[in-house]
């Protein structure tokens, strides 16, 4: 019998492809146990370091003493706490509908050489670093508002910030959740004879939702948690605020401004302040899982 080269190579070539894959199986599982391992650190971290705090001040206290006031033995949080919601839930207001008509347009409508530029300039604006975006809105956007209605650093103008910071991130997402819609969902559409918007508001969006709502997510949690930019143009005035232009101060603003001098029970609350952040975000992921295992909720 005469044996070839591919015939004696063949009957190990199944085992060798059934060693490399169980090896990247294994890299696999240890990035993400490494991933998890670090995560759950940061929370202990962040727990131990808020426990002398959360030994003797009674949990209500931080939402319900008089004011933030650590010298006076007072740390409500509740002011930074609706700021914090405030700018994000504002910012996902605007940059939502903005990043998904973005990533829209891309997908269906521009041509593929304007499709490229568009895509370049959002991927440019994701890469700007957020101390820029902080400086251009203290010295262009704050001054503008302060024209309509003083002090300008204030709510509207950590919400136009957080917006332009985030609606890179959804229009990205949301663009890529597009393209990973099945083709032969809008052929068939297309065979229907439904118009591009049809098409869209039909098929594409329904079909790319979970992709859509994970894009939202990680930029609720980018908002949630940015700290210098929205420290430079909000004001940092520790109140509620009962308009756009009030100025308000955010959770994070509030660890970045506070912790190089705290001491005792006010840095053991500046670190509940970020296992509060820290909270808020895994809440976020895990929405964002819980959406991507139930595409139809």
């Amino acid at each position: 019998m005469i044996w070839s080269k591919h015939n004696i190579s063949s009957p190990s070539a199944p085992a060798d492809a059934m060693q490399v894959d169980k090896l990247i199986l294994w890299l696999l599982r240890g990035g993400g146990s490494i991933v998890a391992a670090l995560v759950l650190l940061i929370l202990l971290f962040l727990a131990v370091e808020s426990w002398p705090a959360l030994r003797h001040i009674p949990a209500g206290r931080f939402l319900n003493d008089p004011s933030w006031n650590p010298a006076e033995r007072m740390y409500n949080l509740a002011p930074m706490l609706s700021g914090t919601l405030y700018a994000a839930g504002g910012a996902l207001l605007v940059a939502t509908p903005l990043g998904v008509a973005s990533a829209l347009f891309i997908a269906y409508y521009s041509s593929p050489r304007t499709a490229g530029i568009y895509r370049r300039l959002i991927e440019l604006l994701a890469g700007i670093p957020s101390v820029v975006y902080g400086f251009w809105g203290l010295t262009t956007l704050v001054p503008l508002i302060n024209q309509l209605h003083p002090p300008g650093a204030s709510l509207l103008a950590g919400i136009l910030i957080l917006t332009l910071m985030i609606l890179p991130t959804i229009a990205l997402t949301a663009h890529a959740a597009l393209l990973a819609v099945p083709g032969e969902y809008l052929r068939g559409a297309a065979a229907l004879g439904m118009s591009r918007w049809g098409m869209i508001h039909g098929v594409a969006l329904p079909a790319a939702k979970t992709g859509l709502m994970a894009g939202i997510m990680l930029a609720a949690g980018r908002a949630i948690g940015e700290t210098m930019a929205v420290l430079m143009v909000t004001g940092n005035v520790v109140r509620h605020a009962d308009s756009l232009f009030d100025p308000v101060r955010t959770l994070a603003a509030n660890i970045a401004l506070e912790m190089a001098y705290a001491m005792d029970d006010h840095r053991a609350a500046l670190f509940i302040s970020g296992l509060t952040l820290m909270l808020m975000v895994m809440a976020l992921a895990g929405m964002a899982g819980w959406l991507g295992r139930n595409p139809h909720a």
